[in-house]
Protein backbone atom coordinates (compact mmCIF):
# COMPACT_ATOMS: atom_id res chain seq x y z
CA UNK A 1 0.00 0.00 0.00
CA UNK A 2 1.53 3.14 -0.88
CA UNK A 3 1.66 5.88 1.52
CA UNK A 4 2.24 9.58 0.88
CA UNK A 5 4.99 11.43 3.31
CA UNK A 6 3.49 14.88 3.66
CA UNK A 7 4.97 18.16 5.54
CA UNK A 8 3.51 18.33 8.86
CA UNK A 9 2.77 21.26 10.72
CA UNK A 10 6.24 22.56 11.70
CA UNK A 11 4.51 25.72 13.60
CA UNK A 12 2.04 28.34 13.68
CA UNK A 13 3.47 31.35 11.83
CA UNK A 14 5.24 28.43 9.42
CA UNK A 15 3.80 27.84 5.77
CA UNK A 16 6.72 25.97 4.01
CA UNK A 17 10.05 24.38 4.45
CA UNK A 18 13.23 23.71 2.85
CA UNK A 19 13.96 19.43 1.70
CA UNK A 20 17.43 19.23 3.86
CA UNK A 21 19.43 15.54 4.08
CA UNK A 22 17.73 12.93 3.02
CA UNK A 23 19.06 9.87 5.08
CA UNK A 24 16.80 7.31 3.07
CA UNK A 25 17.60 7.23 -0.82
CA UNK A 26 14.86 5.63 -3.14
CA UNK A 27 14.47 1.63 -2.30
CA UNK A 28 15.38 1.82 1.43
CA UNK A 29 13.96 0.03 3.75
CA UNK A 30 13.25 1.82 7.03
CA UNK A 31 11.43 1.37 10.24
CA UNK A 32 8.74 3.03 12.19
CA UNK A 33 9.85 6.46 13.54
CA UNK A 34 13.37 6.21 11.62
CA UNK A 35 14.03 9.67 10.35
CA UNK A 36 14.00 9.90 6.69
CA UNK A 37 14.91 13.65 5.94
CA UNK A 38 15.42 16.99 7.76
CA UNK A 39 13.06 19.81 7.21
CA UNK A 40 14.80 23.20 7.46
CA UNK A 41 11.77 26.09 8.62
CA UNK A 42 12.34 29.53 9.12
CA UNK A 43 13.25 28.93 12.86
CA UNK A 44 14.78 25.50 13.36
CA UNK A 45 15.75 21.99 11.79
CA UNK A 46 12.71 19.48 12.06
CA UNK A 47 13.68 16.19 12.00
CA UNK A 48 10.63 13.96 9.81
CA UNK A 49 10.34 10.16 11.16
CA UNK A 50 8.69 7.40 9.03
CA UNK A 51 5.36 6.95 9.84
CA UNK A 52 4.98 3.47 9.59
CA UNK A 53 7.83 0.73 8.11
CA UNK A 54 8.15 -0.34 4.67
CA UNK A 55 10.47 1.27 1.78
CA UNK A 56 10.82 4.53 0.21
CA UNK A 57 9.88 4.26 -3.62
CA UNK A 58 9.80 7.65 -4.99
CA UNK A 59 11.29 11.09 -3.66
CA UNK A 60 9.39 13.65 -5.09
CA UNK A 61 10.94 16.58 -3.38
CA UNK A 62 15.15 16.47 -4.01
CA UNK A 63 17.47 18.25 -1.05
CA UNK A 64 17.22 21.68 -1.37
CA UNK A 65 13.73 22.51 -2.79
CA UNK A 66 10.96 24.54 -0.89
CA UNK A 67 7.61 22.41 0.23
CA UNK A 68 4.62 23.76 1.40
CA UNK A 69 2.81 22.28 4.66
CA UNK A 70 0.90 19.86 3.92
CA UNK A 71 2.54 18.62 0.58
CA UNK A 72 3.81 15.17 -0.58
CA UNK A 73 7.54 14.50 -0.85
CA UNK A 74 8.07 11.38 -0.98
CA UNK A 75 6.00 7.82 -1.48
CA UNK A 76 6.46 5.07 0.27
CA UNK A 77 5.28 1.53 -0.06
CA UNK A 78 4.14 0.04 3.42
CA UNK A 79 5.26 -3.89 4.46
CA UNK A 80 8.39 -4.14 3.44
CA UNK A 81 11.68 -5.85 5.16
CA UNK A 82 12.84 -2.72 7.37
CA UNK A 83 16.11 -2.91 8.32
CA UNK A 84 18.06 -3.73 4.89
CA UNK A 85 17.90 -1.88 1.72
CA UNK A 86 17.25 -4.05 -1.04
CA UNK A 87 19.14 -4.00 -4.01
CA UNK A 88 18.63 -6.07 -7.22
CA UNK A 89 20.11 -8.86 -8.67
CA UNK A 90 22.91 -8.45 -10.85
CA UNK A 91 23.51 -10.40 -13.98
CA UNK A 92 27.01 -11.46 -14.51
CA UNK A 93 29.09 -9.51 -17.31
CA UNK A 94 30.23 -10.73 -20.55
CA UNK A 95 34.00 -11.36 -20.69
CA UNK A 96 34.65 -8.74 -23.29
CA UNK A 97 32.61 -6.36 -21.68
CA UNK A 98 34.28 -2.56 -20.98
CA UNK A 99 33.95 -1.38 -17.54
CA UNK A 100 31.51 1.45 -17.04
CA UNK A 101 32.28 4.62 -16.51
CA UNK A 102 31.81 6.05 -12.43
CA UNK A 103 28.90 7.64 -11.91
CA UNK A 104 28.56 11.09 -12.24
CA UNK A 105 28.90 13.59 -8.95
CA UNK A 106 25.26 14.19 -7.22
CA UNK A 107 25.95 17.79 -8.63
CA UNK A 108 28.53 19.88 -10.29
CA UNK A 109 28.82 23.04 -9.14
CA UNK A 110 28.56 26.09 -11.65
CA UNK A 111 31.69 26.67 -11.55
CA UNK A 112 33.27 23.12 -12.31
CA UNK A 113 30.60 22.96 -15.36
CA UNK A 114 32.19 26.07 -16.81
CA UNK A 115 36.10 24.40 -16.30
CA UNK A 116 34.69 21.40 -17.68
CA UNK A 117 33.57 23.20 -20.78
CA UNK A 118 36.65 25.19 -21.09
CA UNK A 119 38.69 22.48 -20.70
CA UNK A 120 37.28 19.52 -22.33
CA UNK A 121 37.63 17.14 -19.81
CA UNK A 122 34.61 14.71 -19.53
CA UNK A 123 32.46 14.95 -16.22
CA UNK A 124 33.10 11.06 -15.80
CA UNK A 125 36.54 11.30 -15.30
CA UNK A 126 36.70 13.60 -12.74
CA UNK A 127 36.69 12.37 -8.68
CA UNK A 128 34.63 14.77 -7.07
CA UNK A 129 35.83 16.22 -3.62
CA UNK A 130 33.26 18.55 -2.65
CA UNK A 131 30.89 17.98 0.74
CA UNK A 132 27.94 15.28 -0.24
CA UNK A 133 29.62 14.40 -3.40
CA UNK A 134 29.86 17.91 -5.55
CA UNK A 135 32.30 18.75 -7.89
CA UNK A 136 34.43 22.12 -7.91
CA UNK A 137 36.30 23.68 -9.68
CA UNK A 138 39.37 22.86 -8.12
CA UNK A 139 38.80 18.94 -9.00
CA UNK A 140 38.20 19.61 -12.97
CA UNK A 141 41.24 21.94 -12.56
CA UNK A 142 42.81 18.70 -11.04
CA UNK A 143 42.22 16.13 -13.91
CA UNK A 144 42.72 18.56 -16.64
CA UNK A 145 46.36 19.44 -14.97
CA UNK A 146 47.00 15.60 -14.84
CA UNK A 147 49.99 14.22 -16.98
CA UNK A 148 49.01 11.60 -19.79
CA UNK A 149 49.04 8.22 -18.89
CA UNK A 150 48.57 6.27 -22.46
CA UNK A 151 51.40 7.52 -24.33
CA UNK A 152 52.08 4.48 -26.28
CA UNK A 153 48.77 4.56 -27.44
CA UNK A 154 48.28 5.95 -31.08
CA UNK A 155 47.66 9.39 -30.94
CA UNK A 156 44.34 10.52 -31.39
CA UNK A 157 43.77 13.75 -33.17
CA UNK A 158 43.18 16.81 -30.99
CA UNK A 159 40.53 18.11 -29.68
CA UNK A 160 39.41 21.50 -31.24
CA UNK A 161 39.03 23.63 -27.90
CA UNK A 162 35.58 24.30 -26.18
CA UNK A 163 33.73 27.61 -27.32
CA UNK A 164 33.48 29.84 -24.63
CA UNK A 165 29.79 30.07 -23.66
CA UNK A 166 28.12 33.29 -24.42
CA UNK A 167 28.42 35.99 -21.17
CA UNK A 168 31.04 33.38 -19.67
CA UNK A 169 33.08 35.01 -17.12
CA UNK A 170 36.93 34.46 -17.47
CA UNK A 171 38.59 32.27 -15.51
CA UNK A 172 39.16 33.27 -11.76
CA UNK A 173 35.82 35.49 -11.56
CA UNK A 174 33.50 32.50 -10.86
CA UNK A 175 29.86 32.80 -9.60
CA UNK A 176 28.21 30.81 -7.63
CA UNK A 177 24.26 30.82 -7.14
CA UNK A 178 23.15 29.15 -3.89
CA UNK A 179 19.17 29.73 -2.49
CA UNK A 180 18.72 30.78 1.19
CA UNK A 181 18.16 29.07 3.48
CA UNK A 182 14.47 29.48 5.11
CA UNK A 183 16.56 30.98 8.33
CA UNK A 184 18.77 33.35 6.70
CA UNK A 185 15.48 34.30 4.51
CA UNK A 186 13.41 35.22 7.67
CA UNK A 187 16.41 36.63 9.68
CA UNK A 188 16.79 39.20 6.44
CA UNK A 189 13.17 40.13 6.70
CA UNK A 190 13.11 40.79 10.35
CA UNK A 191 15.96 42.92 9.75
CA UNK A 192 13.92 44.81 7.43
CA UNK A 193 10.91 44.68 9.02
CA UNK A 194 12.37 46.16 12.67
CA UNK A 195 14.24 49.18 10.09
CA UNK A 196 11.65 50.22 8.38
CA UNK A 197 8.94 49.95 11.04
CA UNK A 198 10.75 51.04 14.70
CA UNK A 199 11.90 55.01 15.44
CA UNK A 200 15.33 52.32 16.63
CA UNK A 201 18.04 54.20 18.43
CA UNK A 202 21.00 53.73 19.65
CA UNK A 203 22.62 54.78 23.09
CA UNK A 204 26.28 53.65 24.49
CA UNK A 205 28.32 52.91 27.56
CA UNK A 206 31.09 51.33 29.02
CA UNK A 207 31.70 48.92 31.78
CA UNK A 208 34.44 47.73 33.71
CA UNK A 209 34.80 44.14 34.22
CA UNK A 210 37.61 44.34 36.44
CA UNK A 211 35.40 42.98 39.95
CA UNK A 212 33.49 40.46 37.44
CA UNK A 213 36.86 38.61 36.17
CA UNK A 214 38.29 38.44 39.67
CA UNK A 215 35.11 37.06 41.22
CA UNK A 216 34.97 34.98 38.13
CA UNK A 217 38.51 33.83 38.67
CA UNK A 218 38.24 33.34 42.37
CA UNK A 219 34.91 31.55 42.17
CA UNK A 220 35.33 29.18 39.22
CA UNK A 221 36.85 25.86 40.51
CA UNK A 222 34.21 25.70 43.55
CA UNK A 223 31.46 26.46 40.71
CA UNK A 224 32.44 24.56 37.91
CA UNK A 225 33.25 21.50 41.10
CA UNK A 226 29.32 21.96 42.28
CA UNK A 227 26.89 22.54 38.89
CA UNK A 228 29.12 20.93 36.13
CA UNK A 229 29.80 24.41 33.85
CA UNK A 230 31.99 27.16 33.86
CA UNK A 231 31.10 30.79 35.33
CA UNK A 232 30.89 32.75 32.31
CA UNK A 233 30.19 36.75 31.71
CA UNK A 234 26.85 35.74 30.26
CA UNK A 235 24.49 34.36 33.48
CA UNK A 236 26.42 37.93 35.19
CA UNK A 237 24.93 40.07 32.24
CA UNK A 238 21.66 38.58 32.08
CA UNK A 239 20.75 38.84 36.07
CA UNK A 240 21.75 42.58 35.41
CA UNK A 241 19.11 42.99 32.85
CA UNK A 242 16.74 41.42 34.63
CA UNK A 243 17.20 44.16 37.41
CA UNK A 244 17.74 46.82 34.99
CA UNK A 245 14.30 45.84 33.56
CA UNK A 246 12.32 45.90 36.78
CA UNK A 247 13.98 49.74 36.73
CA UNK A 248 12.96 50.70 33.08
CA UNK A 249 9.69 48.42 32.15
CA UNK A 250 9.54 50.23 28.82
CA UNK A 251 12.41 47.77 27.70
CA UNK A 252 10.63 44.77 28.54
CA UNK A 253 7.50 46.09 26.81
CA UNK A 254 5.85 46.12 23.57
CA UNK A 255 3.31 47.87 21.44
CA UNK A 256 0.43 46.65 20.38
CA UNK A 257 -1.59 48.41 17.66
CA UNK A 258 -2.22 51.29 19.98
CA UNK A 259 -1.29 49.91 23.35
CA UNK A 260 1.37 49.48 25.37
CA UNK A 261 2.20 45.77 26.85
CA UNK A 262 4.17 45.49 29.87
CA UNK A 263 5.32 42.30 31.35
CA UNK A 264 6.14 41.35 35.15
CA UNK A 265 8.04 38.67 33.99
CA UNK A 266 11.85 38.39 31.98
CA UNK A 267 12.15 36.19 29.00
CA UNK A 268 15.70 37.09 28.02
CA UNK A 269 16.58 35.71 24.15
CA UNK A 270 20.37 35.10 24.22
CA UNK A 271 21.83 34.90 20.42
CA UNK A 272 24.33 31.96 20.10
CA UNK A 273 25.88 30.84 16.66
CA UNK A 274 24.14 27.81 15.29
CA UNK A 275 25.00 25.54 12.33
CA UNK A 276 22.47 27.05 10.23
CA UNK A 277 23.94 30.56 11.35
CA UNK A 278 22.62 33.08 14.43
CA UNK A 279 19.66 31.94 16.25
CA UNK A 280 18.35 33.29 19.88
CA UNK A 281 16.72 30.74 22.04
CA UNK A 282 14.92 32.67 25.38
CA UNK A 283 16.04 32.23 28.91
CA UNK A 284 11.80 31.35 30.42
CA UNK A 285 11.40 33.31 33.31
CA UNK A 286 15.16 34.87 33.54
CA UNK A 287 14.06 36.62 36.73
CA UNK A 288 14.17 33.30 39.04
CA UNK A 289 16.99 31.49 37.34
CA UNK A 290 19.94 30.98 39.32
CA UNK A 291 23.42 31.68 37.87
CA UNK A 292 23.68 28.31 37.73
CA UNK A 293 20.79 27.84 35.68
CA UNK A 294 21.63 30.59 33.49
CA UNK A 295 25.06 29.10 32.37
CA UNK A 296 23.45 25.24 32.06
CA UNK A 297 20.67 26.67 29.88
CA UNK A 298 23.04 28.67 27.56
CA UNK A 299 25.61 26.10 27.00
CA UNK A 300 22.57 23.79 26.43
CA UNK A 301 21.25 25.77 23.56
CA UNK A 302 24.86 26.73 22.05
CA UNK A 303 25.23 22.29 22.15
CA UNK A 304 21.91 21.77 20.25
CA UNK A 305 22.53 24.78 17.73
CA UNK A 306 25.05 23.43 16.60
CA UNK A 307 23.18 20.37 16.13
CA UNK A 308 20.32 22.17 14.41
CA UNK A 309 17.95 20.66 17.18
CA UNK A 310 16.99 23.90 19.04
CA UNK A 311 13.05 23.21 19.13
CA UNK A 312 10.61 26.32 17.48
CA UNK A 313 9.56 27.22 20.78
CA UNK A 314 12.54 27.84 22.46
CA UNK A 315 12.98 30.69 19.53
CA UNK A 316 9.69 32.64 20.54
CA UNK A 317 8.24 35.05 22.93
CA UNK A 318 11.46 37.18 24.48
CA UNK A 319 10.74 39.94 25.81
CA UNK A 320 14.67 41.58 24.94
CA UNK A 321 17.23 39.92 23.97
CA UNK A 322 21.34 40.37 24.50
CA UNK A 323 23.72 39.38 21.92
CA UNK A 324 27.44 39.03 22.37
CA UNK A 325 29.52 39.99 19.25
CA UNK A 326 32.63 40.06 21.57
CA UNK A 327 32.94 36.38 20.99
CA UNK A 328 33.71 37.14 17.33
CA UNK A 329 36.32 40.06 18.20
CA UNK A 330 33.52 42.68 17.89
CA UNK A 331 34.57 46.00 19.67
CA UNK A 332 31.57 48.17 18.77
CA UNK A 333 27.91 47.88 16.92
CA UNK A 334 24.58 48.77 16.82
CA UNK A 335 22.12 46.00 17.25
CA UNK A 336 18.90 45.57 15.43
CA UNK A 337 15.77 45.23 17.31
CA UNK A 338 14.15 41.46 17.31
CA UNK A 339 10.52 42.76 16.90
CA UNK A 340 7.91 42.85 18.69
CA UNK A 341 10.47 43.49 21.11
CA UNK A 342 11.51 47.20 21.85
CA UNK A 343 15.31 46.74 22.93
CA UNK A 344 18.52 44.43 22.43
CA UNK A 345 21.73 44.58 24.74
CA UNK A 346 24.55 43.66 21.98
CA UNK A 347 28.28 43.12 24.44
CA UNK A 348 31.53 43.66 22.76
CA UNK A 349 35.33 42.74 23.19
CA UNK A 350 36.46 43.15 26.37
CA UNK A 351 39.84 45.34 26.21
CA UNK A 352 42.63 46.69 28.32
CA UNK A 353 42.56 50.54 28.19
CA UNK A 354 43.90 53.90 30.17
CA UNK A 355 41.05 54.69 32.62
CA UNK A 356 41.42 57.76 34.71
CA UNK A 357 40.22 55.86 38.46
CA UNK A 358 40.74 58.72 41.59
CA UNK A 359 43.27 60.79 39.58
CA UNK A 360 45.33 58.53 38.60
CA UNK A 361 45.49 56.59 35.01
CA UNK A 362 45.24 52.85 35.23
CA UNK A 363 44.96 50.39 32.87
CA UNK A 364 41.34 48.50 33.22
CA UNK A 365 39.59 45.76 31.16
CA UNK A 366 36.53 47.79 29.82
CA UNK A 367 33.84 46.69 27.31
CA UNK A 368 31.30 48.78 25.35
CA UNK A 369 28.06 48.25 25.63
CA UNK A 370 25.34 48.93 23.13
CA UNK A 371 21.10 49.27 24.04
CA UNK A 372 19.57 49.33 20.65
CA UNK A 373 15.66 50.55 21.44
CA UNK A 374 12.40 51.49 19.96
CA UNK A 375 12.15 54.90 20.03
CA UNK A 376 8.39 54.87 20.05
CA UNK A 377 8.15 53.33 23.29
CA UNK A 378 11.68 54.07 25.05
CA UNK A 379 12.52 57.57 25.66
CA UNK A 380 16.40 58.51 26.02
CA UNK A 381 16.32 58.96 29.95
CA UNK A 382 14.94 55.48 30.10
CA UNK A 383 17.84 54.41 27.65
CA UNK A 384 20.62 55.79 29.45
CA UNK A 385 18.84 54.67 32.90
CA UNK A 386 18.41 51.54 31.76
CA UNK A 387 22.75 50.92 30.25
CA UNK A 388 23.86 52.63 33.81
CA UNK A 389 22.11 50.14 35.91
CA UNK A 390 23.62 47.83 34.10
CA UNK A 391 26.84 49.38 34.35
CA UNK A 392 26.38 49.83 38.06
CA UNK A 393 25.51 46.17 38.57
CA UNK A 394 28.34 44.62 36.69
CA UNK A 395 31.21 46.84 38.39
CA UNK A 396 29.86 46.06 41.84
CA UNK A 397 27.57 42.61 41.71
CA UNK A 398 27.13 42.56 45.18
CA UNK A 399 23.95 45.18 44.33
CA UNK A 400 22.30 42.30 42.47
CA UNK A 401 22.39 40.53 45.86
CA UNK A 402 21.07 43.90 48.39
CA UNK A 403 18.87 44.79 45.76
CA UNK A 404 20.47 48.39 45.65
Amino acid sequence: MAIELKVPSVGESVTEVQIGEWLKPEGSAVRKDETLVTLESEKATIEFPSPSSGIISKILKPKGAMAAVGEVIALMEAGGVAGATPTAAVAPAPAASVQAPPPLPDKVMPAAARALAQSGVAAAEVSPTGPGGRMLKEDVQRQASAPAVAAALPSAPTPAPATKPLGALPAGREEEVVPMSPLRRTVAKRLVEAQNTMAMLTTFNEVDMSTVMQLRKAQQEAFQARYGVKLGFMSFFVKAIVDALRLVPQLNAEIRGNSIVYRSYQDIGVAVGGGKGLVVPVLRGADRMSFAQVELAINEFARRAKENKIKMDELEGGTFTVSNGGVYGSMLSTPIINPPQSGILGLHAIQDRPMAVDGQVVIRPMMYLALSYDHRIVDGKEAVTFLKRVKEVIENPARMLLEV
